[in-house]
């Protein structure tokens, strides 16, 4: 840890920020209507199934079969499935080394919402580039629900705003900020690289 920084703890969103996640854009063409990605990512967070799934609570048939019906998606469940699974592209390219860099001066954690059929991508895909893992689905709590910041903070023992979070959807960088952290939206490696800049944790 440097003396000069003004985190403890940088706490990442995986999917959107440090991996590549297809799930919006192929949502887009799966779609009758075919609403804009920012209508389709609102969709994705305000659905049932999507919650009840990431925090565990259903099996994959019966996220798969609510989110064809609420969605109106012209697919079977094992169609879907598969194609759900391949939405988790692994790390965007740089996405790795930039973590170990940051991993020298800080504590790293991640905090996503994520499900029994991606949580093993996710982890083997940057394991151990992170100090302590926060996946929904493990922890039977959703972002951008207050309870589950509370716990990470806990957790984690130091003070939120000591926390750095970096999170692509506006509603849980809000949500985060109302816990106390201190957040801040970015969508994908570039846009997370110049935030780290100017936050001078990164040259």
């Amino acid at each position: 840890m440097t003396t000069e920084s003004a985190f403890d703890v940088l706490l990442f969103d995986l999917g959107g920020v440090l991996i590549d996640f297809a799930g919006f854009d192929e949502l887009t063409r799966m779609l009758p209507d075919a609403p804009d990605r920012a209508e389709i990512r609102d969709r994705w967070i305000r659905s049932e199934s999507v919650q009840l799934f990431e925090q565990g609570d259903i099996a994959p048939q019966q996220f798969a079969l609510g989110v064809i019906e609420e969605l109106q998606l012209d697919l079977s469940p094992q169609t879907f499935l598969a194609e759900f699974v391949d939405w988790a592209r692994g790390p965007y390219p740089g996405a790795r080394s930039l973590l170990r860099r940051l991993q020298a001066t800080h504590r790293l954690a991640c905090l996503s919402n994520s499900n029994e059929l991606h949580t093993p991508l996710h982890r083997r895909s940057i394991e151990p580039l992170m100090d302590t893992y926060y996946f929904s689905d493990e922890l039977g709590l959703v972002k951008p629900h207050r309870e589950i910041f509370d716990h990470v903070i806990r957790d984690l023992a130091v003070s939120p705003r000591r926390i750095a979070f970096f999170d692509d959807t506006p509603v849980n960088v809000e949500a985060a900020e109302k816990a106390g952290l201190t957040a801040f939206s970015v969508d994908g490696i570039v846009e997370l690289e110049a935030r780290l800049q100017r936050l001078g944790l990164i040259e």
